[in-house]
Protein backbone atom coordinates (compact mmCIF):
# COMPACT_ATOMS: atom_id res chain seq x y z
CA UNK A 1 0.00 0.00 0.00
CA UNK A 2 2.74 2.43 1.08
CA UNK A 3 4.78 1.45 -2.73
CA UNK A 4 1.21 2.80 -4.43
CA UNK A 5 0.99 6.26 -2.39
CA UNK A 6 4.70 6.92 -2.99
CA UNK A 7 4.09 6.04 -6.78
CA UNK A 8 1.11 8.16 -6.75
CA UNK A 9 3.09 10.59 -5.27
CA UNK A 10 5.76 10.57 -7.39
CA UNK A 11 3.77 10.40 -10.56
CA UNK A 12 1.96 13.46 -9.48
CA UNK A 13 5.54 15.72 -8.92
CA UNK A 14 6.79 14.07 -12.05
CA UNK A 15 3.24 16.24 -13.65
CA UNK A 16 3.69 19.27 -11.45
CA UNK A 17 7.85 19.66 -12.78
CA UNK A 18 6.54 19.62 -16.13
CA UNK A 19 3.58 21.34 -16.55
CA UNK A 20 5.77 23.94 -14.51
CA UNK A 21 8.38 23.70 -17.21
CA UNK A 22 6.05 23.97 -19.52
CA UNK A 23 4.69 27.11 -18.26
CA UNK A 24 7.71 29.07 -17.24
CA UNK A 25 8.98 28.44 -21.47
CA UNK A 26 5.90 30.19 -22.24
CA UNK A 27 6.04 32.63 -19.56
CA UNK A 28 9.76 33.42 -21.17
CA UNK A 29 8.65 34.02 -24.64
CA UNK A 30 8.92 37.82 -25.11
CA UNK A 31 5.76 39.45 -26.64
CA UNK A 32 6.03 43.47 -28.24
CA UNK A 33 2.76 45.16 -30.27
CA UNK A 34 3.65 47.92 -32.38
CA UNK A 35 0.79 50.66 -33.43
CA UNK A 36 0.78 54.10 -34.35
CA UNK A 37 -2.36 56.26 -33.65
CA UNK A 38 -4.27 59.64 -34.00
CA UNK A 39 -7.05 61.18 -32.38
CA UNK A 40 -7.18 58.37 -30.33
CA UNK A 41 -7.06 59.20 -27.10
CA UNK A 42 -10.71 58.25 -26.51
CA UNK A 43 -10.16 54.41 -27.33
CA UNK A 44 -6.39 53.79 -26.04
CA UNK A 45 -6.75 52.73 -22.70
CA UNK A 46 -9.26 50.18 -23.62
CA UNK A 47 -6.56 48.69 -26.03
CA UNK A 48 -3.95 48.47 -24.01
CA UNK A 49 -5.74 46.99 -21.19
CA UNK A 50 -7.15 44.49 -23.83
CA UNK A 51 -4.06 43.63 -24.57
CA UNK A 52 -2.08 43.60 -21.10
CA UNK A 53 -4.85 40.94 -20.38
CA UNK A 54 -3.97 38.88 -22.93
CA UNK A 55 -0.20 39.17 -21.24
CA UNK A 56 1.46 41.07 -23.73
CA UNK A 57 4.59 42.32 -22.38
CA UNK A 58 5.18 45.76 -24.29
CA UNK A 59 3.47 48.62 -26.38
CA UNK A 60 4.79 50.71 -28.31
CA UNK A 61 2.33 53.28 -29.67
CA UNK A 62 4.00 55.91 -32.75
CA UNK A 63 2.29 59.27 -31.42
CA UNK A 64 1.22 60.58 -34.80
CA UNK A 65 -1.09 63.46 -33.64
CA UNK A 66 -0.69 67.12 -34.99
CA UNK A 67 1.80 68.99 -33.11
CA UNK A 68 -0.92 70.97 -30.86
CA UNK A 69 -3.13 68.01 -30.90
CA UNK A 70 -4.18 65.58 -28.25
CA UNK A 71 -1.46 63.45 -26.66
CA UNK A 72 -1.59 59.96 -25.60
CA UNK A 73 0.22 60.76 -21.88
CA UNK A 74 -3.35 62.24 -20.82
CA UNK A 75 -5.18 59.18 -21.03
CA UNK A 76 -1.77 56.33 -20.59
CA UNK A 77 0.38 58.32 -17.98
CA UNK A 78 0.39 55.16 -15.40
CA UNK A 79 0.98 52.73 -18.59
CA UNK A 80 3.53 55.30 -19.42
CA UNK A 81 5.07 55.50 -15.89
CA UNK A 82 5.34 51.96 -15.43
CA UNK A 83 7.08 51.36 -18.71
CA UNK A 84 4.10 49.36 -19.92
CA UNK A 85 3.90 52.03 -22.91
CA UNK A 86 6.07 53.50 -24.43
CA UNK A 87 4.99 56.60 -26.93
CA UNK A 88 7.22 57.59 -29.53
CA UNK A 89 7.05 60.95 -31.44
CA UNK A 90 5.61 61.28 -34.82
CA UNK A 91 3.52 64.28 -34.50
CA UNK A 92 2.71 66.41 -37.11
CA UNK A 93 4.55 63.46 -39.81
CA UNK A 94 2.45 62.73 -43.22
CA UNK A 95 2.58 59.19 -44.83
CA UNK A 96 4.90 57.22 -42.45
CA UNK A 97 2.88 54.05 -41.54
CA UNK A 98 4.82 51.93 -43.64
CA UNK A 99 8.65 53.50 -42.02
CA UNK A 100 6.92 53.60 -38.82
CA UNK A 101 5.99 50.12 -38.93
CA UNK A 102 9.20 48.76 -40.05
CA UNK A 103 11.44 50.91 -37.21
CA UNK A 104 9.31 49.10 -34.50
CA UNK A 105 10.39 45.65 -36.11
CA UNK A 106 14.22 46.97 -36.48
CA UNK A 107 14.57 48.18 -33.25
CA UNK A 108 12.88 45.36 -31.71
CA UNK A 109 13.72 42.49 -33.54
CA UNK A 110 16.31 41.05 -30.91
CA UNK A 111 14.21 42.02 -28.04
CA UNK A 112 11.27 40.27 -28.49
CA UNK A 113 10.54 36.18 -29.79
CA UNK A 114 7.24 37.73 -31.55
CA UNK A 115 6.25 41.83 -32.80
CA UNK A 116 2.19 42.25 -33.00
CA UNK A 117 0.89 44.64 -36.03
CA UNK A 118 -2.04 45.83 -35.03
CA UNK A 119 -3.85 49.32 -35.41
CA UNK A 120 -5.71 50.33 -32.38
CA UNK A 121 -9.45 50.27 -33.60
CA UNK A 122 -8.05 46.13 -33.99
CA UNK A 123 -8.29 44.02 -30.67
CA UNK A 124 -6.81 40.00 -30.90
CA UNK A 125 -9.66 37.55 -29.67
CA UNK A 126 -8.26 34.05 -29.20
CA UNK A 127 -10.51 31.35 -27.99
CA UNK A 128 -10.19 29.33 -24.56
CA UNK A 129 -6.54 31.57 -24.09
CA UNK A 130 -6.32 33.80 -21.32
CA UNK A 131 -2.83 34.42 -22.58
CA UNK A 132 -1.35 34.84 -26.06
CA UNK A 133 2.09 33.45 -25.07
CA UNK A 134 0.19 30.28 -24.61
CA UNK A 135 -1.42 30.62 -27.87
CA UNK A 136 1.74 31.55 -29.86
CA UNK A 137 4.16 28.75 -27.91
CA UNK A 138 1.68 26.23 -29.56
CA UNK A 139 3.40 23.30 -31.63
CA UNK A 140 1.75 24.17 -34.71
CA UNK A 141 3.13 27.80 -35.32
CA UNK A 142 7.12 26.36 -34.66
CA UNK A 143 7.83 26.17 -38.43
CA UNK A 144 6.01 29.75 -38.75
CA UNK A 145 7.48 32.84 -38.82
CA UNK A 146 4.47 35.33 -40.15
CA UNK A 147 1.06 34.32 -38.50
CA UNK A 148 -2.10 35.94 -39.97
CA UNK A 149 -5.28 36.70 -38.21
CA UNK A 150 -8.38 37.33 -40.36
CA UNK A 151 -10.46 40.85 -39.34
CA UNK A 152 -14.02 40.43 -38.43
CA UNK A 153 -15.54 43.87 -39.28
CA UNK A 154 -18.12 45.05 -36.24
CA UNK A 155 -20.81 47.35 -38.11
CA UNK A 156 -22.20 50.82 -36.68
CA UNK A 157 -24.91 49.38 -34.54
CA UNK A 158 -27.38 52.42 -35.76
CA UNK A 159 -25.43 55.06 -33.49
CA UNK A 160 -25.23 58.73 -34.78
CA UNK A 161 -22.66 59.76 -32.06
CA UNK A 162 -19.75 58.97 -29.85
CA UNK A 163 -20.49 57.57 -26.10
CA UNK A 164 -18.10 57.01 -23.88
CA UNK A 165 -18.38 53.32 -23.18
CA UNK A 166 -16.52 50.25 -24.09
CA UNK A 167 -16.20 49.65 -27.81
CA UNK A 168 -17.26 46.25 -27.46
CA UNK A 169 -20.72 47.10 -25.45
CA UNK A 170 -21.34 49.76 -28.28
CA UNK A 171 -20.74 47.82 -31.17
CA UNK A 172 -21.76 43.97 -30.39
CA UNK A 173 -22.52 43.06 -33.76
CA UNK A 174 -20.51 42.27 -36.93
CA UNK A 175 -20.36 41.48 -40.04
CA UNK A 176 -20.57 37.65 -40.39
CA UNK A 177 -20.28 36.61 -43.75
CA UNK A 178 -17.62 37.96 -45.06
CA UNK A 179 -15.04 35.76 -46.23
CA UNK A 180 -11.52 36.49 -47.67
CA UNK A 181 -10.98 39.78 -45.41
CA UNK A 182 -7.54 41.59 -45.10
CA UNK A 183 -5.24 39.84 -42.32
CA UNK A 184 -3.08 41.70 -39.86
CA UNK A 185 0.22 39.88 -39.32
CA UNK A 186 2.00 38.45 -35.69
CA UNK A 187 5.89 38.48 -36.62
CA UNK A 188 8.24 36.31 -35.51
CA UNK A 189 11.73 38.27 -33.85
CA UNK A 190 15.30 37.38 -34.10
CA UNK A 191 14.81 37.57 -38.12
CA UNK A 192 16.35 39.52 -40.73
CA UNK A 193 15.70 41.28 -44.34
CA UNK A 194 11.71 41.82 -43.40
CA UNK A 195 9.73 44.20 -44.60
CA UNK A 196 6.06 45.50 -43.52
CA UNK A 197 3.77 46.95 -45.93
CA UNK A 198 0.95 47.85 -43.21
CA UNK A 199 -0.95 44.62 -43.42
CA UNK A 200 1.48 41.70 -44.39
CA UNK A 201 5.23 40.95 -44.83
CA UNK A 202 7.18 41.19 -47.85
CA UNK A 203 10.03 37.84 -47.29
CA UNK A 204 8.80 34.90 -49.71
CA UNK A 205 11.70 33.10 -48.09
CA UNK A 206 9.50 33.46 -44.52
CA UNK A 207 6.65 30.95 -44.15
CA UNK A 208 3.23 32.45 -43.55
CA UNK A 209 0.86 30.21 -41.37
CA UNK A 210 -2.92 30.73 -40.81
CA UNK A 211 -4.46 31.25 -37.24
CA UNK A 212 -3.94 26.88 -37.04
CA UNK A 213 -0.58 27.24 -37.72
CA UNK A 214 -1.22 25.66 -41.35
CA UNK A 215 1.32 27.12 -44.32
CA UNK A 216 -1.23 29.32 -46.49
CA UNK A 217 -0.29 32.03 -49.17
CA UNK A 218 -1.40 34.94 -48.58
CA UNK A 219 -2.01 37.36 -51.96
CA UNK A 220 -1.99 41.24 -51.11
CA UNK A 221 -2.84 40.79 -47.36
CA UNK A 222 -5.77 38.66 -48.21
CA UNK A 223 -6.58 35.38 -46.90
CA UNK A 224 -6.62 32.84 -49.77
CA UNK A 225 -9.42 30.54 -48.96
CA UNK A 226 -12.01 31.28 -47.01
CA UNK A 227 -10.76 31.46 -43.23
CA UNK A 228 -12.58 30.62 -39.91
CA UNK A 229 -14.28 32.50 -37.65
CA UNK A 230 -14.68 30.41 -34.73
CA UNK A 231 -11.78 30.40 -32.70
CA UNK A 232 -9.05 33.71 -33.42
CA UNK A 233 -9.35 36.32 -34.75
CA UNK A 234 -9.25 40.30 -34.87
CA UNK A 235 -12.19 42.22 -33.73
CA UNK A 236 -12.47 45.11 -36.25
CA UNK A 237 -14.02 48.36 -34.54
CA UNK A 238 -13.98 50.02 -38.57
CA UNK A 239 -16.68 52.29 -38.41
CA UNK A 240 -18.22 52.95 -34.55
CA UNK A 241 -20.85 55.45 -35.09
CA UNK A 242 -21.76 57.62 -37.84
CA UNK A 243 -20.07 60.56 -36.08
CA UNK A 244 -16.68 58.52 -35.43
CA UNK A 245 -16.61 57.85 -38.63
CA UNK A 246 -16.96 60.95 -40.04
CA UNK A 247 -13.95 62.16 -38.09
CA UNK A 248 -11.86 59.41 -38.52
CA UNK A 249 -12.13 60.39 -42.31
CA UNK A 250 -11.20 63.70 -42.06
CA UNK A 251 -8.50 63.47 -40.23
CA UNK A 252 -7.29 61.26 -42.75
CA UNK A 253 -4.71 58.42 -42.07
CA UNK A 254 -1.09 57.59 -41.49
CA UNK A 255 -0.84 55.77 -44.91
CA UNK A 256 -2.99 57.84 -47.67
CA UNK A 257 -1.83 61.02 -45.78
CA UNK A 258 -4.18 63.30 -43.67
CA UNK A 259 -7.37 65.36 -44.40
CA UNK A 260 -9.15 62.73 -46.41
CA UNK A 261 -12.63 63.94 -48.13
CA UNK A 262 -15.71 62.41 -47.68
CA UNK A 263 -16.14 61.24 -51.63
CA UNK A 264 -19.22 59.56 -52.81
CA UNK A 265 -17.23 56.24 -52.84
CA UNK A 266 -16.19 56.72 -49.11
CA UNK A 267 -20.18 56.91 -48.13
CA UNK A 268 -21.02 53.88 -50.35
CA UNK A 269 -18.64 51.62 -48.83
CA UNK A 270 -19.76 52.73 -45.15
CA UNK A 271 -23.32 52.00 -46.45
CA UNK A 272 -22.43 49.05 -47.67
CA UNK A 273 -21.90 47.72 -44.56
CA UNK A 274 -24.32 49.61 -42.38
CA UNK A 275 -27.78 50.09 -42.48
CA UNK A 276 -29.04 53.20 -44.26
CA UNK A 277 -31.57 55.78 -42.05
CA UNK A 278 -32.38 59.24 -42.51
CA UNK A 279 -30.67 60.67 -39.62
CA UNK A 280 -26.93 58.59 -40.51
CA UNK A 281 -27.55 60.57 -44.24
CA UNK A 282 -28.36 63.74 -42.57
Amino acid sequence: MKSIIYLFKYKLLTIFVILNLILKNEKNLKVCLCTLGKEENKYAREFVEHYKKYDVDKIIIYDNNEILGEAFDLVLSDYIKNNYVEIINYRGKNKIQIPILNDCYKNNVNKYDWIIFYDMDEFIFLKNYSSIKYFLNNNNFKSCNIIYLNWVNHIDNDQIYYQNESLFKRFPKYINNEVNVSVKSIVRGHRSKIYINHNHIINPKLSSCNEFGIKKKFINSIHTDKPDYKYYYIDHFRFKSTEEYINKIRRGDCFYGNYSKLTFEVIKFYFKSNRITLNKIK
